[in-house]
């Protein structure tokens, strides 16, 4: 355990606590969610998980108000009206709403006051929206998914190029990578403050970080079991390095003091 870090509270922000229409679904989500929050635990961070779906926005950013950092996991397609899209599109998923508007007004709190944010698949394009982009609804099958297949086989292993000199590339520590997705949007416009960060081979845009605040998405799966061994861990360490970062600002004027 990195002692360093203990004590610093992490909220893992899931979309639902079950889906009991859809127990292998829901399956392959707890196994993904609870790899991120036992990574981070053993990185040293006092870890909290939270459905946003099963509490009201109110209460949400309530519980997540003293979070040192906060990482946004994967799930279902954001509710089109959130970002002026329209239902019955392909691959349509179910929506959670509640969800979607609690998660979004994290996003533009986590903005407001400095806040780390990772955002991991639906996280990334959670984070999009809410900063005022929007999401191409689907994309035709390709490396990003793996389709008519098991849940637990839909991952895709492909390349990814990060932007050097971005946030991302410094933590991962090289700009060619290896990842697993299994998305079937990606983002279209950028939402305000954020710049692409990474690109797939077919030019899709597969990570983005803010210009200036210490929110990242990236729109693969470092969670998965079969990602590199210290992906996850990565970036966590650059969560955990963004919150000291922050902490140090914060003091500066009482040491000056």
């Amino acid at each position: 355990m990195n002692q360093e870090f203990t004590n610093r509270m992490l909220v893992v922000v899931e979309v639902t606590g079950a889906r009991p229409d859809r127990p292998a679904y829901h399956a392959k989500v707890q196994v993904l969610n609870s790899r991120v929050a036992a990574d981070a635990e053993t990185a040293g961070w006092a870890v909290t998980r939270v459905a946003a779906a099963d509490v009201t926005p109110v209460e949400l950013l309530r519980i997540t108000a003293d979070a040192d950092a906060l990482i946004i996991v994967g799930g279902e397609d954001v509710t089109p009206h959130f970002y002026g899209g329209a239902t019955g599109y392909e691959g349509e998923t179910a929506h959670f709403a509640v969800a979607d508007e609690g998660q979004i007004a994290l996003v533009q709190r986590a903005l407001l006051v400095g806040t780390p944010l990772l955002g991991i698949c639906r996280g990334l394009q959670i984070i999009n929206v809410a900063l005022g982009g929007n999401l191409v609804q689907h994309i035709d099958d390709g490396i990003h998914k793996n389709i008519d297949v098991p849940i637990d086989q839909i991952l895709s292993t492909h390349d990814v190029v990060l932007a050097e000199g971005s946030t991302l590339a410094a933590s991962l520590g090289r700009i060619d990578i290896s990842v697993q997705s299994a998305h079937h949007q990606i983002v279209d416009r950028l939402g305000a403050g954020l710049v692409a960060a990474a690109h797939a081979s077919d030019g899709l845009i597969e990570a983005l970080e803010h210009e200036s605040a210490p929110i990242t998405g990236v729109q693969w799966h470092p969670e998965a079991p079969d990602s590199p061994v210290d992906q996850l861990a990565r970036l966590l360490t650059g969560l955990a390095e963004q919150h000291e970062a922050r902490s140090l600002r914060v003091d500066a004027p009482a040491l000056a003091a």
